[in-house]
């Protein structure tokens, strides 16, 4: 974490200040300013989108039930709270699943949030200050001996009292102390949250200090969130947004959510340091059986590991709607792969993501009502330079399953800033609209 977030992250904005405020529409896709936003500034998760312009949907549309499928550490659920909507989350990322039960338990009772983490201070500053063994490589390369001393302290306490803690005070604790270990190690990060052991950062905060303004702005968040809203109605699922398997028939009239772009952003890598943290995984391999294989695939590190076969993707139904399209695509990267030093494996990585997305959309028309709306952040993609028409094909597997129409509207050009850019290929992101 840079810096320039760290002050960020500890800034304190009023609560019911955002819609007024406003974001402008090229940021709609962007978590960015959500960092200034009470409850969504919590913990930094780049793969989101816009706190405020979720709010101004909701105020427009006035829902009754919404219904997130890919609902990453709770953005939607959280802004439906804030207006009394009745609202459902679907999170298939075991670790950022539990990041949203802590947003989404902002109605805990404050004092016993306070008292816990007393509590945890005071048996970790008794903990020996012993180095513990066996640590991952990754921890190593990412703290002073110091720091990761105190962090350990801090979970060993935290593991001392969490069998004795209700669920809604132990994900708040959970997540205060995962949401320190960016500022309180010295490496930098990667504008989509990869950890970058060669680049250091020029201040570094103590593990007790970072823990300490934590939990300052998540109790001022939860006790202005507690004075203007009386209590939660979000429904956060652990679950498969390609089945929906826990959201009933024709329950949804809004649905409000961002997919995995088809641009290879390996989402179980970005949370790597926090699960290593915390012994969920000890190296960069066991991602991919705790993480990788419950996601939409979206990335080449994703496909490569389950050994995909392009025909047998191709030949699922499905995708039938936009198989000689996406066929000709797929056997064009196939083919330009072979020119690569990395030979990365997108043919089979772009009929999976539509074979994957296919599902969703299938899941989505037997949970929604018969005049429900879908609103959808996405953005194209063009891997090895071949151009991938993502809302054109996501728009066709709509209406083949079901839906009546569906139209985009863009919200800003992509891939014209960065100077290490892959391709010179125009990209756009924007709003998917799907009409029941």
């Amino acid at each position: 974490m840079t810096k320039g977030i760290q002050l960020e992250l500890f800034s304190t904005p009023d609560l019911l200040t955002s819609s007024s405020k406003g974001a402008t529409k090229e940021k709609w896709g962007s978590f960015t300013n959500n960092m200034k936003l009470p409850l969504h500034r919590w913990f930094r998760y780049s793969a989101g989108f816009s706190a405020t312009w979720v709010e101004k949907v909701l105020l427009e549309k006035k829902p009754q039930t919404v219904l997130d499928p890919f609902v990453g550490s709770g953005t939607v659920c959280v802004a439906c709270d804030r207006y009394s909507i009745n609202s459902y989350g679907v999170e298939s990322h075991p670790f950022v699943y539990r990041l949203a039960c802590g947003k989404l338990h902002w109605y805990s009772t404050v004092s016993e949030f306070l008292d816990t983490i007393a509590e945890i201070k005071n048996i970790a500053l008794k903990i020996d200050p012993v180095f513990p063994e066996n640590i991952p490589k990754l921890l190593n390369q990412c703290y002073t001996e110091e720091n990761l001393q105190d962090l350990w302290k801090i979970k060993e306490a935290y593991l001392t009292v969490a069998q004795n803690l209700s669920e809604g005070i132990n994900d708040l604790v959970f997540l205060a102390i995962s949401a320190i270990l960016r500022p309180t190690s010295y490496v930098g990060t990667a504008q989509w949250q990869y950890i970058l052991p060669n680049k250091r950062k020029a201040k570094v905060l103590n593990p007790f200090i970072a823990l300490d303004y934590q939990v300052q702005f998540m109790r001022e968040d939860m006790e202005k969130m507690q004075d203007n809203v009386r209590n939660s109605h979000a429904n956060l699922l652990k679950g498969d947004a390609r089945t929906l398997a826990t959201i009933c028939d024709r329950s949804i009239d809004f649905v409000l959510t961002s997919p995995p772009y088809a641009n290879n952003y390996d989402y179980a890598d970005a949370t790597r340091l926090e699960m290593t943290f915390w012994g969920e995984v000890n190296n960069w391999g066991d991602l991919h059986e705790l993480v990788r294989r419950f996601l939409v695939r979206s990335s080449s590190q994703h496909v490569s590991k389950d050994r995909l076969c392009l025909d047998l993707l191709l030949a699922e139904p499905i995708i039938e709607s936009i198989n000689n399209e996406l066929s000709s695509v797929c056997q064009t990267l196939a083919q330009v792969r072979l020119t690569k030093g990395g030979r990365k494996k997108y043919h089979t990585m772009i009929a999976a993501y539509f074979l994957d997305m296919g599902r969703v959309l299938r899941a989505l028309y037997r949970v929604t009502k018969s005049d429900s709306q879908i609103c959808m952040v996405i953005g194209d993609s063009a891997p090895y330079g071949v151009y991938v028409p993502v809302e054109k094909w996501l728009g066709k597997l709509a209406v083949a399953s079901g839906f009546t129409s569906w139209s985009f509207e863009k919200i800003r050009d992509r891939n014209i800033k960065w100077k290490n850019r892959k391709h010179t290929v125009p990209l756009q992101e924007g709003i998917l609209w799907i009409n029941r």
